[in-house]
């Protein structure tokens, strides 16, 4: 028996999230499914971050056990011979039997890009969310900095979060929950905001994790100030509240895109 770690890229827009189990094609199905093929096994591949639907990935990891005796250095190019052409795998190398990515420090970098012009170009309508309004960057910036930091994030997350719903019930059970991951609170440790020639913005974050919908609502949010629909301080409010009615919209999936992923 060997674990293979694999880097993946993909184009998330026909895909409904990473995660199997849901409603329509998966991108964790779609790898087990092409493993198998190539290997007879049944094979279930263990991803580092599991991104929702529609959202993208430029390097996303995962691991897997098999006992084939396909060279874990040359995998990828197997699987890569018999996968869609939206789904690439980058990389492919053996990791010691221990290793599980969700249970190592990292630190994740994710893009959040933004089409702000007067017309929606097609050749971009796939990777942006296309906003006509005038966005005042500096703003954003100025509103961003609240974000920075340890923080509990609890106003920045879709309240049908698992989290959320474990929190509900330990509370009316009255457990203590010690699991650093059934909390709302993460670390982001910069958002830089730019905007390019082609007038896209792009929104990077860097944090050691991030919640259910959590960047695409801070967009949404950090666009509200940009708009000037909200001072830079509404921000902090929705920091402070916890409250995720007192946040932004949801920005769209497909501007989102899983940049990086740092194991420490």
């Amino acid at each position: 028996m060997k674990r293979v770690m694999i880097k993946i890229s993909y184009d998330g827009t026909c895909y409904n999230g990473w995660q199997s189990g849901g409603i329509g094609t998966c991108i964790e199905d779609v790898i087990n499914n092409h493993l198998k093929e190539i290997t007879g096994e049944d094979i279930k591949i263990i991803g580092t971050s599991r991104t929702d639907s529609g959202v993208h990935a430029r390097s996303n990891i995962a691991v897997f056990d098999t006992n084939s005796s396909i060279d874990p250095n040359v995998f990828y190019k197997a699987l890569n011979a018999i996968l869609p052409e939206d789904i690439r795998i980058l990389e492919s190398k053996e990791v010691s039997l221990d290793f599980h990515p969700r249970r190592c420090n990292t630190k994740k970098i994710y893009t959040y890009k933004v089409l702000n012009q007067k017309v929606q170009d097609p050749l971009y309508r796939l990777y942006t969310y296309f906003v006509y309004h005038e966005i005042d960057l500096d703003k954003m910036k100025k509103a961003a900095e609240f974000l920075v930091g340890e923080h509990d994030f609890a106003g920045f997350i879709n309240p049908k979060s698992n989290i959320i719903q474990i929190s509900k019930q330990k509370a009316e059970d009255n457990i203590e929950d010690e699991n650093p991951k059934h909390t709302t609170i993460r670390t982001i440790y910069s958002i830089d905001i730019t905007k390019d020639n082609n007038n896209i913005i792009t929104f990077k974050f860097c944090g050691n994790g991030f919640l259910y919908h959590q960047i695409r609502i801070m967009v949404g949010s950090l666009l509200r100030v940009g708009m000037n629909m909200w001072e830079v301080e509404k921000i902090k409010e929705i920091l402070d509240r916890r409250d995720r009615k007192d946040a932004g919209p949801t920005a769209p999936a497909c501007g989102l895109c899983l940049e990086e992923i740092i194991i420490e």
